[in-house]
């Protein structure tokens, strides 16, 4: 059944089939093709005894083996077409890669067009933003030098406020207070001893009193 159904392929380049038997086909058909990029007696012979048939291994190898020589491999493609009536099977169709004209050129298409578009419209832009970049480099390289000038023009005023500190100084000074203090503590003592002295005066006349009585 699959060397039939790989004949049909060859032949055919497609066919329907359900997803399990399109599964299985792939699994046989790809070596044979693998086969017939080198085209000896050897290999034909190889060929023939699994598909046992003489026009699809001249078909092979005159066709299909020019067509998939730089391709490394994954020769067949399977499509679900959905399900078969009756049964419910679901239902593929596999073909070969490199004789499907209908996605190689609407790919190529495709990818051309977008190409051409994105190239015209990033070409612009960046010719916007190196401009851009190289303003805002030359305003970097412009601001330090300000900034270094102005430093030199405040260094004079530093010099100058060196006499308020020094004025501060005298100005602590003042604060020597312990002479008032001991002004202050020597009319203390002087009352405190003219008191003793009174008390003295007192004592001793009492003293006299009793003396004479």
């Amino acid at each position: 059944m699959l060397s039939n159904m790989a004949c049909s392929l060859i032949e055919h380049k497609r066919i329907n089939t359900t997803v399990a038997k399109a599964k299985a086909l792939r699994v046989y058909v790809e070596p044979i093709i693998t086969k017939s990029k080198e085209d000896t007696t050897h290999n034909r012979r190889i060929v023939f005894s699994s598909l046992q048939s003489k026009d699809a291994v001249t078909e092979l190898f005159r066709e299909i083996a020019p067509k998939v020589m730089s391709r490394p491999g994954g020769y067949t493609r399977i499509i679900k077409t959905g399900f078969r009536q009756g049964d419910g099977a679901e239902t593929a169709m596999i073909e070969l890669v490199d004789f499907n004209e209908i996605y190689g050129t609407e790919a190529k298409s495709k990818s051309n067009r977008r190409r051409r578009r994105g190239g015209s419209k990033t070409t612009a832009p960046k010719a916007e933003v190196e401009a851009t970049e190289t303003e805002v480099v030359a305003e970097t390289v412009e601001e330090p030098k300000a900034e270094v000038e102005t430093p030199g023009v405040e260094e004079t005023p530093a010099v100058e406020e060196t006499p308020a500190v020094e004025e501060a100084a005298p100005e602590a000074e003042p604060k020597e207070e312990a002479p008032e203090a001991e002004t202050a503590e020597e009319p203390k003592a002087e009352a405190e001893s003219a008191e003793d002295s009174t008390e003295d005066k007192e004592d001793s006349s009492d003293s006299e009193e009793k003396k004479k009585d």
